[in-house]
């Protein structure tokens, strides 16, 4: 009998990479591993309460919404548990366990469910959640408050928090090698800056996310704190305490770079980094937060339709 090889016709793309969403989500997972470790190292059990409640609660917020929706339920791809992490590491270790609650019910529902779920998101999830914290309970971001009951081997203040009030003399008790070892306090998974750096050149080195982001958001750190620092040296701090303290570190590597609130080419990556850095310097400086990463990425993740139609100009075409 004669037979007819069938012509599949569908739509793009037509090539596939071979990743998933379970991948990717695995290799997150891994890269932030060591700054939670970190953590829960220097805070003890209740970094551990923390990062368990927040991973758990934000799967069964996916799941729950997806059953009321009436959505296949897919909490096994990972991304909630990532969601729940990051949040997790962006926390005092001290956090009560119900401010965790409302933190991933807003991620995950707020921040990414509502829009339609994976990739509909126009803002960072995790920034929402945690921008809306910051704004309704300030003082569960006082670090030097929140922690306050450990006693540390080093000086117990936050290093942004004490230049914010006393200048850029506050920023002297920290050393580049403490701030990179972990020697300060803060949030759960930023105290440690090797920790960080070495999550966020796995993920470049694997591909999960572009260095254009990474490179221009720090880029855009060390130019406008070196210039706040020029204008006034006893006030403003310089580059390192920008840089290795704070969710500077985060921001670059695990929060501005979330694919579906960020730019897809080039040159838009490098404007879109960069201005987040410039925000970042500029709110923690002049603006009312002491950290002003939150919020920097926030804001890039509005302009980000903008930006990503900035393309280079076709070969042949006339302008």
């Amino acid at each position: 009998m004669f037979s007819r090889n069938k012509l599949i016709v569908s739509h793009a793309p037509f090539i596939h990479s071979g990743r998933t969403i379970t991948a990717r989500s695995i290799h997150t997972l891994l890269a932030l591993l060591p700054a939670a470790l970190a953590g829960i190292f220097r805070y003890g059990l209740p970094a551990l309460g923390v990062l368990c409640m927040a991973v758990s609660t934000a799967m069964l917020w996916e799941a729950a919404f997806k059953r009321v929706a009436r959505r296949p339920v897919a909490i096994g791809d990972g991304t909630s548990a990532v969601i729940g992490l990051t949040i997790g590491l962006l926390l005092p270790a001290t956090m009560p366990w119900w401010t965790v609650l409302i933190a991933t019910f807003l991620a995950v529902v707020l921040g990414r469910e509502i829009f339609g779920g994976i990739g509909g998101n126009p803002f960072n999830p995790v920034m929402v959640a945690v921008a809306i914290l910051m704004v309704s309970y300030p003082h569960r971001f006082d670090f030097d408050g929140m922690l306050i009951t450990y006693d540390f081997s080093f000086p117990l203040a936050y290093p942004l928090g004490a230049v914010k009030h006393f200048g850029a003399g506050a920023a002297d008790q920290f050393t580049v090698m403490n701030l990179l070892l972990g020697k300060q306090i803060g949030a759960l998974g930023t105290g440690c800056g090797l920790a960080l750096l070495a999550g966020g050149v796995y993920l470049i080195l694997r591909g999960i996310i572009r260095w254009e982001i990474a490179a221009s958001f720090l880029a855009g750190i060390v130019v406008c704190a070196w210039g706040f620092h020029l204008a006034d040296a006893g006030r403003f701090a310089g580059p390192a305490i920008h840089l290795l303290s704070g969710y500077t570190l985060m921001g670059a590597f695990f929060l501005a770079t979330e694919d579906a609130s960020s730019p897809v080419n080039t040159v838009p990556m490098l404007v879109y980094g960069l201005v987040g850095g410039l925000m970042t310097v500029l709110i923690r400086n002049i603006g009312a937060h002491v950290d002003g990463v939150v919020f920097a990425i926030l804001f890039i993740n509005c302009i980000n339709p903008l930006l990503d139609k900035i393309r280079p100009q076709a070969i042949g075409k006339v302008a």
